[in-house]
């Protein structure tokens, strides 16, 4: 018997998976507000130069403040005034005719800014000067943060995966907690960005592991259920941030508000059972089967168990090695495994690099940014039960490569949009934000579907590094509009089609069993799935056709 009939027998979708998912939904409601924070807390306000040390003199402070402003800022070509430039004293003369006013010469603000509050109280733009030519230092901040996030789910992948899921799980609680916290009250630019790396460092911790200890406890038939109800975490949690920034405009309490919740995901902690698979791969098979038991008594299936003794749970994983301990390198040492470890990381770099590019880019499409952060999570509800849908339905390989390459496709009828038809470039743009978080519903799942039990948070842990890579480069591309307007969008669009071309060319694993060694992936397997009563496919398998 494998483990897969274990969860089918003990019932592999019922009160206890329920109660693990809802648990961790606590913590999981955090990753958006942390992952999409700098829509709000680095919003780069409308400001201009402080002209308070011009008035020096009775014919300034006569002047009304448009007329200040007249003979102190430039205007621009488009007739607005300058946000960073000045005059080194009033031009009065451009009261009477402004057509010269080209050809005075402007210095950069020399005693600050002067911001508009009417949005937001503060952001760190505002905080530390995050402007002009500082504004690269802004969209640092997410690179910051997200190179955090890389690296955290490279350490937390390894770690995970020789020390168990939960205490990981509550070591990246804990640790985010301390850093965001820190983070919020931070006194220098320098302090904060240190306090925002290690903060994504150990959100990353809290977003493969969840995933992966979920996954791990539901069988074949309730799978794509599981991974889909538990992506909704991030959707319900995108909704909720827009809510909380519109009633928090201080960057400092929005951060705070970000991180409480985190409070009680250590409280509930306690309660979260440790992964069965995990704890039999690594010869823990009196814990496995406590936990099993506490499964089979919450879903009434006790009967079911009553047969089982710990050490026969030994025999439902296959392991060679028991005491080997599995690392990165293992993802690379085979063909099997390489091909998925080359082909995964591609998809994901693209599926992150196009969802962050899109969700950190919410201005443009005349609506207000609340409001757009707000249709912009909403549309992602329908788009998973579409999604959902189309897992069963198609499979897991050709709904991977559809939703990026169509992602890609919206992103480029937006170029070809013109400025004053600004509905119907919003529209196109949320069904493309629809279809890229159709792609990460996706890939998160299918990802734990393609590793087997002794690499899978090393390969999930793997993959979220080159996701993360690919987000802390998106906003450093948004910035590449000022050497040409349509150049950020050109650079997503093809990295999406790109990335839907590569899903084409990973093994489909619609209703396969989860791999539990290296073998299982190596290997042709030919495996007897008690509940469909079939034949299922093996990993290595790349057609469609079942082999009976």
């Amino acid at each position: 018997m494998k483990f897969e009939d274990i969860l089918a027998g003990i019932n592999g979708f019922g009160k206890f998976q329920i109660m693990l998912v809802l648990l961790q939904s606590i913590s999981r409601f955090t990753l958006p507000f942390h992952f999409l924070l700098n829509n709000f807390m680095a919003a780069r306000l409308d400001h201009r130069c402080d002209i308070s040390s011009l008035d020096d003199g009775e014919v300034f402070r006569n002047l009304t403040q448009d007329q200040r402003l007249t003979v102190s800022i430039p205007a621009q070509e488009d007739g607005t005034l300058s946000s960073c430039k000045m005059f080194m004293e009033p031009q009065f003369h451009l009261l009477l005719n402004s057509s010269n006013a080209i050809e005075i010469p402007a210095v950069p603000c020399q005693h600050g800014w002067v911001y508009d509050n009417t949005t937001f109280s503060s952001t760190i733009a505002t905080e530390w000067d995050l402007i002009c030519d500082r504004k690269g230092m802004n969209r640092a901040t997410a690179t910051v943060f997200f190179i955090g996030v890389m690296c955290g789910a490279a350490v937390f992948g390894g770690l995970s995966d020789r020390f168990g899921r939960k205490p990981m799980l509550l070591v990246a609680y804990l640790s985010a907690i301390i850093f965001g916290l820190t983070s919020a009250f931070s006194t220098s630019y320098v302090m904060f960005i240190i306090m925002r790396f290690f903060t994504g460092f150990s959100l990353s911790g809290i977003s493969i592991i969840s995933v992966v200890l979920s996954v791990e406890w539901f069988d074949v038939k309730h799978r794509t259920f599981a991974g889909v109800i538990v992506s909704l975490d991030w959707s319900l949690g995108n909704i909720m941030l827009s809510g909380i920034a519109y009633l928090i405009n201080d960057w400092r309490w929005l951060v705070v508000a970000a991180t409480s919740p985190l409070f009680l995901s250590v409280i509930v902690w306690w309660w979260i059972p440790e992964s069965a698979r995990w704890l039999i791969v690594n010869g823990q098979v009196e814990k496995a089967h406590m936990y099993l038991e506490k499964c089979a008594k919450m879903n009434n299936r006790m009967e079911f168990m009553s047969t089982f003794k710990p050490e026969n749970l030994s025999e439902t994983v296959i392991v060679e090695d028991r005491s080997k301990k599995y690392t990165f390198l293992d993802l690379v040492r085979t063909p099997n495994i390489r091909k998925l470890a080359v082909f995964t990381g591609i998809v994901w770099f693209g599926v992150a690099f196009t969802y962050y590019g899109i969700s950190l880019n919410i201005v443009g499409f005349g609506l207000n940014i609340y409001l757009t952060q707000f249709v912009y999570a909403v549309i992602e509800m329908p788009s998973k039960i579409g999604v959902y849908l189309s897992l069963n339905a198609i499979g897991r390989r050709p709904t991977q490569a559809a939703t990026l390459i169509i992602t890609g496709s919206c992103i480029a009828v937006t170029l070809f949009v013109p400025a004053y038809l600004w509905i119907f470039r919003a529209i196109v743009a949320i069904i493309g934000k629809a279809f890229s978080e159709g792609s990460f519903t996706t890939v998160f799942m299918y990802t734990t579907e393609l590793y087997p039990t002794v690499v899978r948070q090393n390969g999930v842990g793997y993959t979220s590094f080159m996701a993360r890579l690919g987000v802390s480069i998106a906003p450093l591309i948004i910035l590449l509009e000022d050497t040409w307007k349509f150049l950020p969008e050109v650079i997503f669009c093809m990295v999406a089609i790109t990335s839907g071309m590569a899903a084409c060319m990973l093994p489909e694993t619609k209703n396969v069993r989860l791999p539990e060694t290296i073998e299982d992936v190596e290997h042709t397997r030919k495996v007897k799935d008690c509940e469909a009563d079939a034949t299922l496919r093996p990993l290595t398998s790349c057609g469609d056709e079942k082999e009976c």
